[in-house]
């Protein structure tokens, strides 16, 4: 058995998800990420339950557990309050795993520290930008600068580059220079986080409205729950005019309640204070809704692309960093006893490029959301507490259809070992 050695290019969820990965199966592999310091950043995130079967192989479960939520259930309503599909999730469901929602700096951390004691803080290396790579029939060496100053930081050489660098990946622009920025999709999010009091049974999902003006929620912190409140994610979504085709996508600019809080005054759920969650929010966010789209190839001799570097994907869903995840477990179990490196790298194409692309699409046509606009453009007007003008065998196909898709059907999944 070959012994190799990998580089990768991107400290996120995602690279360091396969540098835990690759460590299990005994292949060595160095972490280069841009900033200087890795900061527990963003808002909420999914993992679903195939994602969190691949997390637990790697036995970072109970770490998940002590912080994120055990979502219970997902369900869709309209502006009114009025219920579209409910249906049980994780555990509740019947998985052998929990989904969980968890704040994104938590789970990066938790994947940090991990890496960081596993592989050792020396192959965790920061203020390395990724700026180019060369190689040869034995092996490929990456070049790095200072992201502020564009000054040289030096090389690596290894066995194999995985580009995990994000959407706006630079390995990616090496591949395709002429790709252009993100495509926009007309939808604009602010994303906040709110402490208040729980909603529903405080671990529940929901999302309510339509293509064109929507709200997304869910409890994200443990710690919160254990104090009988609820640190809500939430994401208010609007269609809007925008250049933001033009520009790359900023998921951390500042966001203003005068932008998006109207457009929801004449909302009543009912079980949830709209306002206050807008108002009481500890920050807010605004970035636009893009995606890129699908390649026709990832794997170039020795290096190859991976997350959202390959397949940025839409949120609908909540399906992007678990896709991410089953990469870097795909890419690890390939590479696990293999002896050529350019032939792994086209095994983890074949096996990830064209079902990541579909989901793309799909999640393009709004995902297992489209039972909401199905409601708005087919109600009369005249059903009661629940929706009934589309047959409940219709919704649960559209939501089943989607399991299959992503990879997360509960009987597909519980029967992997």
């Amino acid at each position: 058995m070959a012994e190799f050695s990998g580089i990768i290019a991107g400290g996120g969820l995602v690279g360091l998800t396969l540098a835990l990965a690759l460590h299990q199966k005994g292949i060595k592999a160095s972490v280069y990420e841009a900033v200087k310091k890795i900061k527990p950043l963003g808002v909420g995130i999914n993992l679903l339950p195939h994602s969190v079967q691949n997390l637990a192989k790697l036995g970072l479960l109970e770490e998940i557990e002590k912080v994120a939520i055990k979502t219970s259930s997902l369900a869709y309503y309209t502006e009114d309050g009025k219920v579209i599909w409910r249906e049980p999730r994780g555990l509740e469901a019947g998985y052998d795993v929990p989904q969980f929602s968890i704040h994104r700096g938590d789970f990066h951390m938790i994947l940090l520290n991990a890496a960081r004691e596993r592989l050792g803080p020396e192959n965790i290396i920061t203020g390395h930008h990724f700026s180019s790579f060369d190689q040869d029939a034995d092996g490929v060496t990456a070049h790095f600068t200072d992201r502020q100053t564009a000054e040289p930081k030096g090389s690596a050489r290894g066995d194999f580059l995985i580009g995990a660098d994000g959407i706006n990946s630079q390995l990616r622009h090496i591949f395709y220079p002429n790709e252009g920025p993100p495509k926009y999709s007309g939808q604009m999010l602010w994303r906040g986080v709110t402490e208040m009091e729980p909603f529903l049974d405080g671990r529940s999902m929901f999302m309510a409205g339509h293509n064109d003006l929507k709200l997304v929620a869910y409890p994200i912190r443990a710690e919160s729950m254990r104090r009988g409140k609820s640190y809500i994610n939430w994401i208010a979504e609007r269609r809007i005019p925008s250049d933001l085709a033009a520009r790359a996508a900023d998921w951390n600019e500042t966001g203003l309640l005068t932008d998006f809080k109207p457009y929801f005054e004449n909302w009543d759920l009912g079980w949830l204070d709209i306002g206050k969650l807008f108002d009481k929010a500890l920050s807010i966010h605004k970035f636009p809704m893009v995606d890129r789209d699908p390649l026709p190839k990832w794997s170039f001799g020795r290096v190859t692309l991976m997350g959202d570097a390959a397949h940025a994907m839409y949120p609908n869903g909540s399906n992007g960093v678990s896709q991410g995840v089953l990469d870097a477990m795909t890419f690890a179990d390939l590479l696990d006893g293999a002896t050529d490196i350019e032939a792994t790298l086209t095994a983890y194409e074949e096996a990830r490029r064209e079902a990541t692309a579909k989901i793309s699409l799909a999640n393009r046509q709004t995902g297992p959301e489209l039972v909401m606009q199905m409601v708005k453009d087919q109600c009369p007007g005249t059903c009661g507490e629940v929706h009934s003008c589309i047959p409940q065998a219709t919704l649960e196909e559209v939501a089943t259809a989607y399991k299959k898709l992503a990879g997360f059907d509960k009987q597909t999944l519980n029967a992997v070992k």
